[in-house]
């Protein structure tokens, strides 16, 4: 006769259970953000060697007191590059995010807010865009505008804006429906003021949501690109960088793999984590739940 009584009871702990790990793990993901920056920000002082250091003597070492996480096959601190490489990292993220933002919102707003052929014409343009495999549109534009970090960077933030685009239009469509925008319009309110005073605000929320999970996406594109050699170049160090130079190297030195490995996972968990942890905070459905 208890059983049923004992298992409600546990249903009942459960959504208490998953609250807790979720603002545990949205407190973890800030502060590991905070480290990664504090991190970058201090590398000069922070980082034992010289990322650039070479020294053929010490090539492949694996991990001792000298070098905690060993060095390269250019006899390179794996830690040394590693810290150093993490501010190319998130200024590759940022940078491909600020990108599609400011390519995606304007057309998203222009598209929801005109319709007609206007929004026709962009809409048709973001299911071709979509249409292609990201990493192969990415490639194709840094081909384009040429090798190097904020190349590749600003082509990634190209290939991503149909997404805020898409985002930002269903936004708008709902948006421009709305009774207050209504009301606004009868006062005379411009389209200007209706889009930037009324629409904008609305649609920003679940943009930020989308940004933190781009950001992932962002970085594990830049991993992807430099680890092709169309990223960060020589000397300078870079995760995917890391990651491409160690691969080389894998059956004599699998350790070399680890750590930069091992930083683009937890950074990219930490982004996606930290975005499902905005959905829930910023949408009251999905905090009600």
């Amino acid at each position: 006769m208890n059983q049923p009584t004992t298992l409600q009871s546990n249903a009942s702990l459960m959504p208490g259970v998953y609250a807790v790990l979720r603002r545990a793990g949205f407190y973890l993901s800030i502060a590991y953000l905070l480290f990664l920056v504090a991190l970058s920000i201090s590398a000069p002082w922070v980082a034992p060697f010289s990322p650039t250091l070479q020294n053929p003597a010490n090539v492949l070492l694996p991990a001792g007191p000298v070098y905690i996480l060993g060095t390269d096959d250019l006899g390179r601190d794996v830690l040394s590059r590693l810290i150093w490489g993490a501010p190319l990292t998130l200024y590759g993220s940022v940078l491909a995010v600020l990108v599609a933002c400011a390519i995606g919102l304007p057309f998203g707003l222009i598209a929801g807010f005109s319709g007609g052929w206007i929004d026709a014409a962009i809409s048709r343009t973001i299911d071709t865009m979509l249409s292609f495999p990201a990493i192969v549109l990415a490639i194709g534009v840094t081909g384009v505008l040429g090798v190097g970090q904020t190349n590749s960077m600003i082509a990634i933030g190209i290939v991503f804006s149909p997404t805020i685009a898409r985002l930002v239009r269903g936004q708008t469509l709902i948006g421009r429906e709305a009774l207050y925008v209504d009301a606004a319009r009868c006062f005379g309110a411009s389209n200007t003021r209706l889009i930037v005073r009324h629409i904008l605000p609305n649609a920003v929320q679940p943009v930020i949501v989308q940004v933190t999970l781009l950001l992932a996406t962002a970085l594990l594109a830049e991993a992807s690109l430099s680890f092709l050699g169309l990223g960060v170049q020589p000397p300078q160090p870079s995760w995917g960088a890391m990651l491409a130079r160690a691969y080389h190297y894998m059956e004599i030195a699998p350790s070399q793999m680890y750590a930069p490995g091992i930083a683009i996972l937890v950074t990219a968990l930490t982004f996606n984590t930290l975005g499902e942890n905005l959905r829930v905070i910023l949408d009251p459905t999905q905090k009600r739940r």
